[in-house]
């Protein structure tokens, strides 16, 4: 099938969906992928949450902001798990060395990124939902209380999980296998900024505007502000939103000019174990 076809040129659901139901069928025959997807969140909101069982018995404000340290848990999480379910189809790919099969294929790169942030949905609802029941009956934690906010804090985070997950994706199609670890640990590097478990004041103030740079932030604030305060706040949900526009913009057209320059170089290929 020719690339200037309108069947090529039309956005299609059916490829898409393809690409979802191959990896759902690897998720779903190997019972450690499943087991992995579960693990960590499962021991993150353990540890974190037996911990601020601990503080809330010797602290009068954090007794009063309960459920920030397990709600920050699971939203970091989402975060991190958003961008990673998103590079591991990716790295399934390349594994496979399935990459030089599927640029070949009628599939549109838009297609296929879409595929795959459905797949980091998939991935991510597999372990957290399990994490949240457990929340509730552990801790008496109810994250899914928030109603409409959870909502656009969820979006918020997978946003900016996809555009770092698209651009790890651009850098493993330009240099291969041996970018692999950006997949695993890029995430990390923005821990310490997004002020997951405390507020941006605590930062130094050179570091602050570091800080609200990154939409993850926004998010965390809201959070607290949510939980300690009662209080929605829906302008640093806008300027998230705002910010995240930009990231997921630049992060496209960085995975458009890596694919080009990968296809110009040859390095669609390199892929494998």
């Amino acid at each position: 099938m020719s690339m200037q076809s309108p069947a090529y040129a039309a956005f299609s659901l059916r490829r898409i969906a393809a690409l979802v139901l191959r990896h759902w069928y690897v998720i779903k025959s190997s019972w450690p992928r499943v087991f992995d997807l579960m693990y960590w969140p499962m021991v993150q909101m353990l540890m974190w949450g037996f911990l601020q069982l601990y503080v809330a018995e010797h602290s009068n404000f954090f007794a009063r902001a309960a459920g920030t340290f397990i709600a920050a848990v699971i939203l970091w999480d989402i975060l991190f798990r958003g961008q990673l379910g998103f590079s591991i189809s990716f790295l399934e790919e390349m594994y496979a060395r399935n990459m030089g099969n599927l640029m070949m294929s009628p599939l549109r790169p838009v297609e296929f990124i879409a595929g795959l942030m459905i797949m980091s949905i998939v991935r991510l609802a597999i372990g957290t939902i399990p994490v949240t029941l457990l929340a509730i009956a552990f801790f008496g934690f109810n994250l899914w209380a928030m109603g409409l906010a959870l909502f656009l804090f969820v979006f918020n985070l997978f946003l900016t999980g996809w555009a770092v997950g698209l651009v790890v994706a651009g850098l493993l199609l330009r240099n291969g296998l041996g970018a692999e670890n950006l997949a695993w640990g890029i995430m990390f590097l923005f821990l310490p900024l997004v002020c997951v478990y405390y507020p941006v004041s605590v930062l130094p103030e050179w570091l602050q505007p570091v800080a609200w740079v990154l939409p993850p932030t926004y998010v965390f604030e809201g959070m607290r502000a949510l939980l300690i305060e009662k209080v929605f706040r829906g302008d640093l949900m806008l300027q998230a939103f705002a910010l995240n526009a930009v990231l997921f913009g630049v992060a496209v057209l960085g995975f458009q000019l890596l694919l080009r320059s990968a296809r110009r170089e040859g390095t669609l290929l390199q892929g494998g174990d």
